[in-house]
């Protein structure tokens, strides 16, 4: 397990020296894109899920006015990847994300000069978790502008608090996978949630697609929130299944078995279309990834709209899936989980 964990709203610990540099590099100020094999809107009432980042990334450069300089204002350049109408739909949500994560470093553009810079490989699409690695690649820029030497736990709070603009009450799960990367096992608890690296024993190949539509998280998740208060009963039922369903897919990552692992993912990919989340886009690119050879494949993510998940065991399967789901989908993308 990794030791400690933020805390929500809790501090960064402030440079003795508040005299910025004048800009930074993007090399290594970036955070990681994900996508979820089990836990969609379930993590959220503290049901454990499992989570794996991918390869791109979204990178930062952060320049702020000099201390003594007039210059004042936010300006936001943003050249990252994205589907169409993905930043236009975001913008409104980006903007408040934007400025929780100054806040929280101490930054106040009315007083001071600041320009981020966003780019990377990361294609911004509904799923991909691109909102949690903005801010973490944000947060990783604005330490290194403002020479402070963080440790992760301290960029992924500051990411943590960013995310609170694109999702209202995050489950913290993207922001933890856009800061350590890897394979991760998140659960939220009453106090700082738990999350574990898993270890396999090879990289795990996936093909990803999206749907072409650009989903809001917080009204699909106060959506599902509505309907759980509204049928406790039934909410209760279909996360009982989950429980079983994750334990199972777990062993099944565990143990290396891809085949029982898809089937898992099947299962949950049910399960989303129980909570009214899937949409008949996904459903369509699932089936299509199935037919073409993929041993499981399910939505991931926010739901209604964003991305589909193909689990494929042999790089010949992969290209077959791929092929196939190039058909229909606006875009698609080969990866792995390591």
């Amino acid at each position: 397990k990794i030791p400690g964990y933020f805390q929500p709203g809790a501090p960064l610990l402030m440079s003795t020296t508040m005299v910025p540099n004048t800009g930074t590099t993007t090399a290594d100020c970036k955070g990681y894109g994900k996508l979820i094999l089990f836990g969609e809107h379930f993590v959220v009432y503290k049901a454990p899920a499992l989570v794996g980042a991918v390869s791109a990334a979204t990178t930062c450069e952060a320049t702020l006015a000099d201390a003594d300089s007039s210059i004042t204002g936010l300006t936001v350049i943003d050249d990252r990847p994205a589907i169409p109408g993905y930043k236009t739909e975001k913008k409104e949500e980006a903007d408040v994300a934007l400025n929780l994560v100054l806040a929280h470093f101490g930054l106040d553009p009315s007083q001071q000069g600041i320009t981020l810079r966003f780019g990377g490989d990361l294609c911004a699409v509904s799923g991909i978790g691109a909102s949690a690695a903005q801010v973490v690649a944000q947060a990783r820029a604005l330490a290194k502008a403002l020479d402070r030497d963080l440790t992760e736990d301290e960029i992924n709070a500051a990411g943590y608090e960013g995310e609170k603009g694109y999702h209202g009450t995050p489950s913290g799960i993207d922001n933890t996978a856009a800061t350590f990367g890897g394979l991760l096992r998140f659960q939220r608890t009453d106090g700082a949630p738990i999350f574990e690296r898993k270890k396999i024993a090879e990289p795990i190949r996936i093909v990803y697609a999206s749907t072409g539509i650009t989903a809001s998280t917080t009204r699909v998740v106060a959506d599902v929130r509505a309907k759980k208060e509204a049928d406790p009963a039934w909410f209760d039922d279909l996360m009982n299944q989950y429980l079983e369903l994750v334990q199972r897919g777990e062993k099944a990552l565990e143990d290396g078995d891809l085949v029982a692992l898809g089937r898992c993912m099947d299962e949950n990919h049910v399960l989303c279309q129980k909570l009214t989340v899937s949409c008949r886009e996904s459903d369509d690119l699932v089936e299509a990834a199935r037919r073409a050879g993929a041993v499981g494949a399910k939505m991931s993510g926010t739901g209604r709209g964003g991305l589909m998940l193909a689990l494929t065991p042999s790089e010949e399967v992969q290209e077959a899936v791929y092929e196939e789901l190039k058909k229909t989908a606006p875009q698609v993308w080969k990866t792995t989980f390591a």
